[in-house]
């Protein structure tokens, strides 16, 4: 998720080479008060929110991490209301109260999502101004994803597999923002400051207790594992741009080498920071299996108003020094079993897949991996070579195009015409809609939900997939 985060050496003007110098934290930049709502319009007069709701989130409890002095990501709590040895005792009665009126709360909000994301910041940047500088100087692109993050994970508060993960995740990540334990607090108090004001019709005492748990068990699984992977890794990565390949107008090919060691699995993705828009990161899958030489690759595409993308992709050169976050996802290869693969990559999403094909062949399995690389037209089947290149050295591997120029065969649907795929594991990769519809194509088919693994969980969350 892209949310608040850490300040960049200079003002984003600065090319290449005068940004950041590895090893080094970059230096605050002071950002003007801009006394109005993020994305636009004046503050509103009313910023009472609920009261009570300001004494009502409790400051995070210290991690295990932290009092045991050693990394035990494992001891992270289960999620939710669901835990009688936190915050007095709860009932799994209570427990799914709670979850009912949360998503009673969603309902009501969902139809004016906009006004109570502008509320949302509008009242943590007037009650804590010292947060403003933790996040990008333009919010209009991204102003609502610290919060739809929030309002996914309370929505799926009993969904405990998906969301201790996502969380975990998040928590990781945010360190690289900037977030320490007690930003928390404060995002608590206004988040249900603005459910209040919002979602007046079903909101009660009953109500604001039930989020007042719920946000305080979320918070709670994200400080734990900040804590923990602050035992064993860095905040950042510094990476330097070794080389850069523009395969089509608006698709690249970027290779780094970051300052330090940085492990990561086939198929994961990070997050990226350029110089050129501090504070703003956008996700981006390796693209290749861990290397011997340390370097990384991204396949990079250009999207309309799309800032990191259009920077790396048009701007970006060697020599360059961008910044990575921790590496997340598990859509990772099972080497347990030796099940079959079945691949599916849409555009950019090829990137993660060919990783994993990297991955079995390193392992020296011989296990059958076939892969369906879907594009719009020919010239959009930029790596199509390497994937060719790694069918014609393996005998397991089989790739298969699938070009839809005329809008009429979509990528999962060419998966309905072979088979049968009910020995296989599925690997999902490529835009949130392909995403959607491949995963359905592959339950229809019959591979189990628990054996089909893809990118973007919170975009996967968000539409209840």
């Amino acid at each position: 998720m892209d949310a608040p985060t850490t300040e960049s050496a200079d003002n984003g003007t600065a090319g290449g080479g005068g940004w950041f110098t590895p090893r080094k934290t970059p230096a605050d930049t002071p950002l003007t008060d801009d006394r109005r709502i993020p994305g636009g319009g004046d503050f509103p007069a009313d910023m009472s929110g609920t009261a009570a709701a300001r004494e009502r989130i409790p400051p995070p409890e210290p991690s295990a991490a932290t009092t045991a002095g050693a990394p035990r990501d494992s001891a992270a709590p289960p999620l939710g209301p669901l835990m009688p040895e936190q915050r007095g005792a709860v009932t799994t009665d209570e427990a799914s109260s709670d979850a009912a009126r949360v998503r009673r709360t969603m309902a009501e909000i969902a139809p004016v999502a906009d006004k109570v994301t502008s509320y949302f910041y509008a009242l943590l940047f007037v009650r804590h101004p010292d947060l403003r500088s933790l996040f990008p100087a333009a919010m209009d692109t991204q102003r609502d994803r610290l919060l739809r993050a929030l309002l996914t994970a309370a929505e799926h508060i009993d969904n405990t597999p998906v969301l201790v993960d996502y969380l975990r995740n998040l928590g990781r990540g945010h360190r690289k923002y900037g977030t320490r334990p007690e930003h928390y607090p404060a995002v608590g108090e206004c988040l249900i400051g603005a459910l209040s004001k919002y979602a007046s019709a079903s909101w009660d005492a009953e109500t604001e207790e039930a989020w007042v748990r719920t946000y305080t068990t979320i918070s709670q699984v994200m400080i734990d594992a900040a804590a923990v992977d602050e035992l064993r890794a860095p905040a950042w990565w510094y990476a330097e741009v070794v080389h850069h390949d523009l395969r089509t107008p608006d698709v690249a090919v970027v290779t780094v080498r970051p300052d330090q060691h940085y492990p990561f699995l086939a198929g994961q993705y990070t997050s990226v920071e350029t110089p050129w828009w501090p504070r703003v990161w956008r996700h981006y899958s390796f693209a290749s299996a861990p290397r011997a030489d340390g370097l990384l690759t991204f396949h990079v595409k250009a999207v309309p108003a799309g800032w990191v993308s259009n920077a790396l992709v048009h701007r970006a050169s060697p020599g360059d020094i961008i910044r990575l976050g921790p590496p997340a996802g598990s859509m990772t290869v099972d080497h347990t079993t030796d099940s079959g693969l079945l691949c599916l990559g849409g555009g950019t999403g090829i990137a993660p897949i060919k990783a994993l094909v990297e991955d079995v062949a390193e392992r020296g399995a011989r296990r059958p991996v076939k892969v369906f690389y879907g594009a719009r037209t020919d010239h959009d089947l930029y790596d199509i070579d390497t994937l060719l290149l790694l069918q014609h050295t393996h005998s397991w591997l089989s790739v298969r195009a699938v070009v839809d120029r005329q809008k009429r065969l979509q990528l999962p649907d060419a998966v309905r015409g072979h088979g049968p795929w009910t020995e296989y594991d599925a690997y999902v990769s490529g835009p949130p809609g392909m995403i959607r519809s491949g995963v359905g194509v592959l339950r229809d088919v019959g591979i189990p939900s628990e054996r089909i693994r893809h990118d973007s969980v919170e975009e996967l969350v968000l539409t209840g997939s």
